[in-house]
């Protein structure tokens, strides 16, 4: 077998985007420990914190991505495109990788386009049923594309192809045998339907919102909720609805603990971004997703509409989840062989082993 001696991975802008490189990153490092990897990030965004705090060492570019309406940003957008074009050649020149790895954001557009002109092979991987622009961009070129859904023959060579799946925590999906350890943690009841409502670590307006209108009702009708909020939402539906919470009713900024929420879920209702949905593909749960409209080619509904096609989850539109949300959960809640059969179709679409299979597809490619 080939071995990885030195590897760049660059991409980021999201958790979407950096979760799964610094996986990439970590399975690499697993299979080859002498291996040196350097991440290209952009400058001012997220990876610049996060990518160090795992351990890596990061590069980064002053691209900047095109703001929708007349800015200044805009006007010197071409001088970042070209700055970043020639500070990508030179990392990649001077670090000579034998492969270079793209997982969208802006940043892995001029590093992986440099990667090629100075022929250097390069994989894309790419999380959404429905490509990112850069990513689009630079296929025609890559030696081989990772992707988490089928079907994506109509933006990418089909030779180049590979249904691998996204990479994910593994370990917050690990729920066997922890469903008394996790009602304990949240004090709850094993009596009681229990929902997980999570919009990610900054939060869903709208999935806040419906739960604040329905949280009553829906522990009325003896449903319990693990409610994840989100920092951004914390403060007001904390001091509203403090020391007046129904019981059985856990809120929350963030849930540090995920196994657990997952290991005490009956339903799951989630936003539809590409990790999330991957993971909950592993974790096996009836899940309502509710796609957020704030994202890029309405991604987030057509990764959504990859699992309900399949009859492997619920939908419900952002616009009418305030008010068919909580019968949506009470409905489901109380057919339990719609809830068995969500449960089946969406294991079904589990890929368990994606980040090695990405790592043993980088391999191949050189």
């Amino acid at each position: 077998m080939k071995e990885l001696k030195r590897v760049i991975i660059s991409g980021g802008g999201t958790g979407g985007h950096i979760f799964p490189a610094i996986a990439i990153a970590d399975e690499i490092k697993r299979k080859f420990p002498q291996c040196d990897i350097l991440f290209v990030g952009a400058e001012g965004k997220m990876e610049m914190e996060k990518v160090p705090a795992a351990g890596y060492k990061i590069v980064g570019l002053p691209i900047a991505g095109l703001q929708r309406r007349i800015t200044v940003q805009n006007l010197v957008l071409p001088f970042k495109l070209l700055s970043s074009l020639m500070k990508a050649r030179k990392v990649v020149k001077e670090f000579d990788p034998q492969v270079a790895i793209g997982v969208g954001g802006y940043a892995s557009g001029p590093t992986l386009q440099m990667a090629n002109a100075l022929k250097i092979p390069t994989v894309i991987q790419e999380q959404n049923s429905f490509p990112g622009k850069t990513n689009k961009w630079l296929a025609a070129k890559a030696a081989k594309i990772c992707v988490a859904y089928e079907g994506l023959e109509r933006f990418f060579p089909p030779s180049k192809i590979a249904v691998t799946g996204n990479p994910v925590r593994l370990e917050v999906t690990k729920i066997e045998g922890k469903k008394d350890k996790a009602f304990a943690h949240f004090g709850l009841s094993e009596a009681k339907k229990t929902v997980l409502v999570i919009g990610g670590s900054l939060g869903a307006k709208t999935l806040n919102d419906a739960m604040d209108e329905s949280v009553q009702k829906l522990a009325e009708n003896n449903i319990q909720v693990i409610w994840q909020c989100g920092k951004y939402y914390a403060d007001a539906l904390l001091n509203k609805w403090k020391d007046r919470l129904p019981d059985g009713v856990w809120l929350n900024p963030f849930i540090f603990e995920m196994d657990l929420a997952y290991a005490a879920a009956d339903i799951v209702v989630s936003r539809a971004g590409a990790i999330s949905v991957s993971e909950l593909c592993l974790v096996k749960k009836p899940v309502i997703l509710v796609p957020s409209p704030n994202v890029a080619e309405d991604h987030q509904t057509k990764n959504a509409m990859a699992l309900v096609n399949k009859g492997a989850a619920r939908l419900v539109k952002d616009t009418e989840a305030r008010s068919v949300l909580a019968n949506e959960i009470l409905q489901l809640a109380g057919d339990s062989e719609a809830q068995i059969g969500l449960s089946d179709a969406i294991e079904t679409l589990a890929k368990p082993n994606a980040t090695q299979d990405i790592v043993q597809e980088i391999i191949n490619v050189i």
